[in-house]
């Protein structure tokens, strides 16, 4: 992440703790919150892995497809009554998931917060080890109540907006040198504590490193994970996952990491589909989009900006190669820098609201990568490699449900592409959909024969005068 300068603000009015979410830690919420014209169904947390472990399911069954945003600054740059405006915008656009918030901010992520405190001034710890008073000798051993309590309330605060939270205890961008400074018996001590404290809590996962550069340095990927296991020995339920280097990497890249996690996160900042597919092939687990190019950022190698189009590539390549979600980002949730209220609201939130409501209303838990291109067998474009930038790649790809039920394919640029239609179980309705306006266009000749191929060329541009389209092949004998 680039360097900011963050945002200040006033004095927080502390929020009552909402006592029956904190003492009933195994509620499942079950009502209905209206978003905008859509309806989502806030799960029953806490979240485990499906039978297949492809993906999360709630308590009663249904797959939870994360859409998540990046609030990593939270804790040091909002106020509670803040915090909950944050959170009910992200609800209203369809966000079920906060993909990370740190639980402490300092570092090369928040240079303007030299001791990790809150808006309104409260540390997170209350003394510091021999050789400082900087945030690099903090004692993790004395954690601030004061502190805590207020991250008890945002979690809380999340839960009420019926949002999954990923907390990072210690990210590995910033705090290294404290982790060195306490030893690995502190830091597993500082797990049990925060596993304690949070076990409680439903919609509670972990998320560990964070550009984490240094994994393969032994001594710093034992204390990181030190913590881990201190958390999984006392809530041995919650979620975890870890986020490794960039610009290309997958959470199951670190062997030594791969007893302690339950989700394969993929981060790069090339086409998504190369690195995914990398991640979906480790190990049966579900996989996510866990970092790429943020909305408003110019990052990566070659650079490429966050725009809606890079953006929508970025996510239907993902879920196209076994994702079971994404955590996107945006500058300015992030770091929560100065104006941040007037640009959260992005063309590129809009248009992840369309991508949930579209994925949301197929299986798309059963989709299945078409990797030896057995359903699009021409028109694929060229695959490249990592350093092709995003915006660049014209590569399609494609999924279909084991049973033949669905056939998915996401295309970058306009162009005709040769679909075997042997691969439905059925005779099919086909259509396109424009992942920029929400909108579907029927094909004609429907229903189409699930014998032989068949070409398929997109009707142009689509609503945003793009080229990017998605056919969707329908056998299932329901309405779409």
């Amino acid at each position: 992440m680039k360097l900011k300068s963050l945002l200040s603000g006033a004095k927080s009015k502390a929020l009552p703790v909402l006592v029956a979410f904190g003492l009933v830690p195994t509620i499942g919420w079950a009502q209905a919150s209206m978003t905008r014209d859509k309806a989502y169904l806030i799960p029953a947390f806490p979240l485990k892995v499906s039978a297949n472990h492809r993906y999360l399911v709630d308590q009663n069954g249904i797959p939870f497809l994360m859409a998540g945003d990046s609030p990593q600054d939270l804790m040091s740059q909002l106020t509670e009554p803040d915090a909950d405006i944050y959170f009910a915008d992200r609800q209203a656009h369809g966000f079920n998931t906060m993909g990370w918030i740190d639980v402490t901010c300092a570092g090369k992520d928040s240079p303007d917060n030299n001791d990790s405190r809150t808006v309104d001034g409260i540390l997170p710890f209350t003394a510091h080890l021999a050789g400082g008073n900087d945030y690099e000798h903090y004692d993790l051993s004395k954690p601030n109540e004061a502190y805590f309590t207020r991250l008890d309330h945002i979690v809380m605060l999340a839960g009420k907006h019926g949002i999954l939270v990923f907390l990072n205890p210690m990210e590995t961008n910033g705090w290294l040198p404290t982790l060195r400074n306490n030893g690995l018996s502190a830091a597993n001590a500082f797990g049990q504590y925060l596993g304690k404290r949070y076990k409680r809590f439903p919609n509670v996962a972990w998320i560990f490193g964070n550009d984490f550069m240094t994994w393969k340095d032994f001594k710093d990927d034992a204390l990181e994970q030190a913590i881990a296991k201190g958390i999984r020995s006392v809530a041995p339920e919650q979620l975890q996952t870890v986020e490794l280097n960039y610009e290309t990497s997958s959470s199951f890249d670190d062997p030594s990491w791969v007893p302690l996690l339950d989700l394969n996160g993929t981060y790069t900042y090339s086409p998504t589909y190369i690195q995914n597919l990398h991640s979906y092939n480790q190990k049966p687990a579900p996989v996510y989009l866990l970092e790429a190019h943020y909305d408003q950022e110019n990052v990566g190698h070659p650079p490429d900006y966050g725009t809606p189009s890079t953006l929508r590539r970025e996510e239907y390549w993902a879920m196209l190669t076994g994702a079971s979600g994404q955590f996107y980002g945006n500058f300015y949730t992030w770091s929560f820098a100065a104006g941040w209220k007037y640009y959260i609201d992005t063309r590129g939130v809009e248009e992840l609201t369309i991508w949930k409501n579209f994925f949301t209303s197929l299986p798309w838990y059963d989709l299945v990568p078409d990797q030896n291109q057995s359903v699009v067998t021409s028109g694929m474009g060229t695959f490249g490699d990592l350093k092709v930038r995003v915006s660049n790649s014209d590569f399609c790809t494609a999924a279909k449900t084991e049973d033949g039920s669905f056939v998915v394919a996401y295309m970058p640029t306009v162009r005709t592409v040769t679909v075997n239609m042997a691969s439905l179980k059925g005779p099919a309705k086909a259509t396109w959909f424009d992942p920029t306006n929400g909108t579907y266009t029927s094909i004609a000749g429907a229903p189409l024969a699930n014998s032989g191929t068949h070409e398929f060329t997109p009707p142009g541009k689509n609503h945003e005068g793009d080229g990017d389209w998605v056919l969707v092949l329908d056998a299932s004998g329901a309405a779409l």
